[in-house]
């Protein structure tokens, strides 16, 4: 037994003993000069996020919808939204905006702000730097023309977006805007009740709330939404009015978008 345990001591030690010279010999390596380059640009890139909610002490949040794939139920939407005097940000597509430009003109008429939300709704990852530029840069134009607004806010497809994606749009002078509670208005089992119960649970102040404009039961549930939340101590502003100004960052771990603390860079 004595015997046994000193060889495997023994083992341990060699092992340990070969894992530091490899270590040593890794270490000293002499790389690649493109190796280097890629292994320095992946040991200082910054994960870069868009903006999911805001830092707020008072109870202030933002609505939003997405529109892509049909206008049955906008006139509701902005009906609900009328009567309780509150106003929201609508990210248009491109496509849907040439569809249905008399609704794209109600909503700006009515007061909501308008974001952009690409034009032909692709999943950004996939695109090259040129084609996320097309994308935004056509929308903008389509929406400026049928509206007479100039959108600055930006929503990417599916939620998806990369590095590439964030610094593009930012470039272009857009916030990249995603959401804090997702209502889950388009899935096949949603309800009026689920939607009201996943809103108004999860409220908090700065939040940014998806809902899509022809989602079968938003209109049911909106009306419930707005009038609990009111009830509840909180008021609405569109994302723009949301956001904040000046000396601001964003948390990379969670998209909350803070104000710097003084002397903060």
């Amino acid at each position: 037994m004595w015997i046994v345990l000193r060889l495997k001591r023994r083992e341990q030690w060699l092992a340990l003993l070969i894992g530091l010279v490899l270590l040593w010999q890794l270490t000293n390596l002499s790389y690649p000069g493109w190796l280097q380059r890629n292994l320095a640009a992946v040991a200082t890139t910054t994960r870069l996020v868009p903006i999911y909610s805001v830092e707020k002490t008072e109870k202030v949040l933002s609505l939003s919808f997405d529109a892509a794939w049909g206008a049955d139920y906008t006139d509701d939407l902005l009906a609900i939204l009328e009567r309780a005097q509150v106003r929201a940000t609508f990210f248009l597509v491109g496509f849907w905006v040439e569809k249905y430009p008399d609704v794209a003109r109600s909503i700006a008429a009515a007061g909501h702000e308008i974001g952009n939300h690409s034009s032909t709704h692709p999943n950004f990852v996939t695109l090259t730097v040129e084609q996320i530029t097309h994308e935004v840069s056509r929308t903008h134009e389509i929406i400026k023309e049928a509206t007479g607004l100039a959108p600055r806010l930006f929503r990417p497809p599916f939620g998806a977006y990369s590095n590439r994606v964030v610094e593009t749009i930012t470039a272009l002078g857009y916030h990249v805007v995603q959401w804090s509670i997702d209502s889950l208005d388009w899935r096949k089992e949603a309800t009026p009740q689920t939607i009201f119960t996943r809103v108004t649970t999860q409220a908090h102040p700065g939040a940014i709330v998806l809902f899509h404009n022809n989602a079968t039961y938003t209109p049911q549930a909106l009306e419930a939404i707005v009038n609990e939340l009111l009830a509840q101590g909180y008021s609405f502003v569109p994302i723009g009015e949301l956001l904040l100004e000046d000396d601001w960052y964003i948390d990379s771990t969670t998209g909350q978008q803070r104000q710097k603390a003084p002397g903060r860079r």
